[in-house]
C-alpha cells in the first residue's frame, strides 16, 4: 500500500482545494448561462426542406445553438423558397432580410467568380484538405476578405466529401458524347463542361428532378448516392457516372450578416462558431457513412448502372480545369492570392499524401486484391 508522508499529504491537500475551487467557479447556474437579452435570428437556405444532410444541417445547427445558449439564442430556419429563392440567399443576408444563410459559395459565382474555389475546384482538394486549408492554411482569412465588402461573414458548415460525376440517360463513350449535352452542373465545373462542348445549366436542386424528367436537361449532377437516392434520381436516369471530377469535395457555408455578427455578445459568437464547426464535421461524417449503403440500394434494388467516365473525357476536363482556374485568378489581386494559396496548399498535400493517405489507400487495395485471390 502507498504511504504518504506529511509533505506529500500537505501538497495533496492544496491541490484538492485548488481543484475544488476551480470546479465551483466553472459551474455556472442555469440562470447565469441564460442571462443577457434573447437573440432571435432568421436563417435562409439554398436547400429543399428536409433534404438529408443539406436541408437538415441548418436545422441541427439551430438546435445546437439553442441548447448551448440555454435558449438565449434561437434561429428560425427557412428552406429554399420559403422566405427567399435559393439563389438569392447571399443578397438576403447581405441586405439584412435574414441574419444568416446556408448554401455554397459557387452559387454566387456571377457576383464573385473566385468564390467558387471556396466550395470546390475541379480536380482540386478533398474534404480533409479543404478543412486544413481553411483552418490552418490561410484559406479562411482570404474567404472573409472576399466577402467583407458585402458585409457578410462566412464559416465552413458542412462538406459533402467526394461526389459522383452525375446521372445520364445515355452512355458517355467518348468526348463526342459531351457535345451539346445539356447538364445541370454549377460552379467552375460548369465552365469546364461548357468549354468541353457541353451546355451547363444552373438551377436549384428543387427544380432538378422535373427538369431531367421532362427533358429540359439531359443529365444532372447533384452530390452522391445518399442525397441522390433521396431525390429519386434513379427513377429517371439509367447511368450513374464517376468520379466526381468537378467536386472532389464541396464546402457548405454559413454566411452571417456582419452587423448581426458584430452585435452578438462574445459568448454567443463563440457558441455560433463552435456549432458551425461541429456541423461541418457532422455533415461530412453523415455523407461518409450513408453514401456506401445508399449505393448498394441504387445498384441492387433499382438496377442503376455505375460507369467510369472515359479517359479522354477526364483528360480533357483536367486540361480545361487548369485553364479555367488560371483565368479566374486574372480578375484582381485578391483572386490571384486566393488561387495561389489554394494551389500552394494542394501541392503540399499532394506531396505529403503520396507517402501517407494515398500510399495507405494503395496498400490497402493491394492487400484486399491479394486476399480475394486466396483459396
Amino acid at each position: 500500500m502507498l504511504r504518504l508522508g506529511r509533505r506529500e499529504l500537505a501538497i495533496l491537500g492544496v491541490l484538492l482545494a485548488v481543484v475544488s475551487g476551480c470546479s465551483t467557479e466553472r459551474e455556472p447556474s442555469g440562470d447565469a448561462v441564460a442571462s443577457g437579452p434573447a437573440v432571435e435570428w432568421k436563417l435562409v437556405t439554398t436547400w429543399p426542406k428536409n433534404l438529408p444532410a443539406l436541408g437538415t444541417a441548418p436545422e441541427r445547427l439551430a438546435e445546437r445553438v439553442e441548447a448551448m445558449s440555454a435558449g438565449r439564442f434561437t434561429i428560425k430556419v427557412y428552406s429554399a423558397g420559403e422566405l427567399v429563392p435559393a439563389f438569392e440567399v447571399f443578397d438576403a443576408v447581405a441586405g439584412g432580410t435574414a441574419e444568416m444563410g446556408h448554401g455554397a459559395a459557387y452559387y454566387w459565382r456571377g457576383k464573385l467568380p473566385i468564390a467558387a474555389v471556396f466550395t470546390t475546384a475541379p480536380f482540386g482538394m478533398n474534404a480533409q484538405e479543404m478543412n486544413g486549408w481553411l483552418r490552418f492554411g490561410g484559406g479562411m482569412e482570404l474567404w472573409r476578405e472576399l466577402y467583407e465588402p458585402f458585409g457578410v461573414v462566412p464559416i465552413a458548415t458542412g462538406n459533402s466529401g467526394a461526389q459522383m460525376a452525375g446521372w445520364f440517360n445515355k452512355e458517355i463513350r467518348s468526348l463526342a458524347d459531351i457535345q451539346g449535352l445539356k447538364m445541370r452542373i454549377p460552379g467552375l465545373g460548369g465552365e469546364v463542361f461548357s468549354r468541353a462542348g457541353g451546355v451547363p445549366v444552373s438551377m436549384p436542386g428543387s427544380d432538378m428532378f422535373t427538369a431531367l424528367q421532362t427533358g429540359v436537361i439531359d443529365a444532372t449532377e447533384w452530390i452522391g448516392p445518399y442525397n441522390d437516392l433521396a431525390f429519386g434520381l434513379q427513377e429517371i436516369a439509367r447511368y450513374y457516372y464517376y468520379p466526381g471530377w468537378h467536386e472532389p469535395s464541396a464546402v457548405l457555408e454559413a454566411i452571417i450578416n456582419r452587423e448581426a455578427w458584430e452585435s452578438l455578445p462574445d459568448d454567443l459568437r463563440a457558441i455560433l462558431e463552435t456549432a458551425c464547426t461541429a456541423t461541418n464535421q457532422e455533415v461530412l461524417d453523415e455523407f461518409t457513412a450513408r453514401n456506401a449503403s445508399a449505393l448498394k440500394v441504387l445498384v441492387e434494388e433499382h438496377g442503376v448502372e455505375i460507369r467510369l467516365l472515359p479517359d479522354d473525357v477526364l483528360k480533357r476536363f483536367a486540361e480545361l480545369s487548369m485553364e479555367v482556374l488560371e483565368e479566374e485568378a486574372q480578375g484582381d489581386d485578391l483572386s490571384r492570392r486566393v488561387l495561389d494559396s489554394y494551389r500552394s496548399f494542394l501541392a503540399d498535400m499532394r506531396e505529403y499524401h503520396a507517402i501517407s493517405e494515398q500510399a495507405y489507400i494503395n496498400a490497402r487495395s493491394d492487400v484486399e486484391a491479394a486476399t480475394a485471390l486466396e483459396p
